[in-house]
This record gives structure tokens, sequence and C-alpha cells, in this order.
């Protein structure tokens, strides 16, 4: 004997089914999206494989890593890029020890401070003007400030303050993003218990952002140790180990690059492709990095 309990409450919903022209529409999008995405995608692994195939010639040899080009005649085989990395990680974490700074504080004031203020909605519209300016431009405000009118000579330090106009901007949008996601409902609790807005910042917002503000940093950083136009510019390209920050040529990846674009020979083909594969191991080398740190540190969620 069939029971009320043994039927459905309520009869299952049965949804009807799709018409044809829905179909149509559906399968018609999936296929704009999946043959965008392959689109998107033939250049970045053409590029890739381009770099890898002629670059990894010159990372085999047992000097790349170790020798600078310092005595080896242009048309000869040898030498190495251990003095423009050693040229492009100073010039990058220079500009990153005062952007870095600068721009998480600037972040914290229009998240936290700026509420609708004039001063806020200024700042806003210049660092949107300043994410827009090229880099060759970046390179001649330098130059026109720090050696026209200060005097000052051409150096990797000219180089970094460049790279700094230009990584300020992406600090300053990565940080507002991630403070912004932080829900106010954290910062309100913190308040409810007396905690100081300053204490709330540094103890709860910023630790509960920092897996995505950590990403940006190095995605910064990353974004601004390719520029060629400071280099040309600011300090000029040397195939020896410079140290001195504030005087003299410095070596750079892409400064190498460009050395050697104008060497017809064979080695310093393999020499141009090596220097391109060695930035973009130090590019994935750095996101690596940041994915790394990103999820080690931050709040917990569980």
């Amino acid at each position: 004997m069939t029971t009320a309990l043994d039927r459905p409450v309520k009869p299952p919903q049965v949804f009807p089914s799709l018409s044809t022209r829905r179909k149509t529409v559906n399968n018609l999008a999936t296929v704009l999206v999946f043959g965008s995405f392959i689109v998107a995608m033939v250049p970045l692994i053409w590029v890739l494989y381009t770099v890898f195939s002629r670059g990894l010639t010159a990372l085999t040899s047992d000097d790349w890593f170790t020798r600078s080009m310092r005595g080896v005649l242009p048309f000869f085989e040898g030498g190495g890029a251990y003095h423009a990395m050693v040229g492009t990680l100073m010039q990058g974490a220079v500009a990153a020890l005062f952007a870095i700074p600068i721009g998480l504080m600037v972040s914290i004031y229009l998240v936290e401070y700026a509420d609708g203020s004039r001063l806020g909605r200024v700042t806003t519209f210049m660092v949107d003007i300043l994410s827009g300016v090229p880099s060759i431009v970046a390179a001649l405000f330098i130059y026109a400030l720090w050696i026209t009118t200060f005097g000052f000579s051409k150096s990797g330090f000219a180089v970094a303050l460049a790279l700094l106009l230009l990584m300020l901007p992406i600090v300053v949008r990565s940080g507002e993003e991630m403070l912004r996601i932080v829900p106010m409902d954290l910062r309100e609790a913190a308040y409810a218990l007396g905690v100081p807005k300053w204490k709330t910042i540094a103890r709860i917002v910023i630790p509960t952002a920092l897996p995505g503000i950590i990403t940006g940093l190095m995605l910064a950083v990353a974004r601004v140790i390719g520029e060629a136009a400071p280099l040309l510019i600011l300090v000029g390209y040397a195939t020896y180990i410079n140290y001195n920050m504030l005087e003299g040529e410095m070596g750079s990846l892409p400064g190498m690059m460009i050395a050697e674009l104008n060497n017809p020979s064979g080695p310093g083909r393999d020499r141009l492709w090596g220097a391109a594969l060695t930035l973009v191991l130090i590019i994935a080398l750095l996101n690596i990095v940041a994915n790394l740190i990103s999820r080690y540190t931050g709040a917990k969620k569980k």
C-alpha cells in the first residue's frame, strides 16, 4: 500500500529541453571562446619555443653563469652573462627598495584613509597618468632631473629611478585592489573590540591581503626589469661587472641583447638569444617565488 510519505512532497521539477536556437547560440559562443583562447596562446607558445630553442645553446655553456664579457671579442665564442644578470638584478632591487614601501603606503592611504577626499581623487588621477607613461618618457624625465639639473653622472642608480617611476603605479594598483577585497566585517570586528585603526590595518588587513600584495610586487619587478629605454639613455652598456650604482656604465640583460643585436656573427646570435632566455627565466623565477611566498604567508584560511 502506498502512503503519502512514499511519494515526494513536490514532484521533481523538470526543465524543458533547450530550444534548437539556444543550443546553437551556446555552441557558437563556446567555439568562439575556445577559438579566442587558442589565438591568444599561439603567439605566446611560439615566442617561448623560439626563445628556448635558440637560447639554450648559450645557457648550456660552462661560462654563461660565471663569466662576464670582459676581454671577449664580439666575433669569438666564449664569455657569459654574469655581469648582465648582476646589473639587471641590482637595478631592479634598488627600484623595488624605493617603490614598494612608497606604493604600499599610497595604497593604504587610498583604501583606508582617503574616503573620497579631494587629495585621494587627485592621487588616484596621478597614479592613472603615471601608469600610462612610456618608459622612454620616464627615462627622459630622470635624465632632465637627475643628470641635467642635479649634475649627477649616468649610472645604474639613474636607471633604478626611472624603473621606480614605472614600478610605482603597478605597486599602488595591485596593493589597492588587494586591500579592497578584505571584508569590511574584519575591520568592524576589530574596531568593536577597541583595536586602534592603525593596529587593525597592520595586524589584520595587511596580513589578510598579503598573498595578493606579494604577487603584485613580484609582477611589478618582473614587468620593469626588461625595459631597455632607461638603459640606453641613463647608463649605457658595459661588458664587465660594475657594482657601483652611482658611477660608470653597467651591464644588463636588455643592454646585452641590444649590443649583440648589432653583432652578425654566430656567437653573437647565440649570446643574444641566451640573454633573452635568461631574462625570461628570471621573470618566471620571480613569479614562482611570488606564488610560493603567497602560499605560505598571510592569514590562514583554516
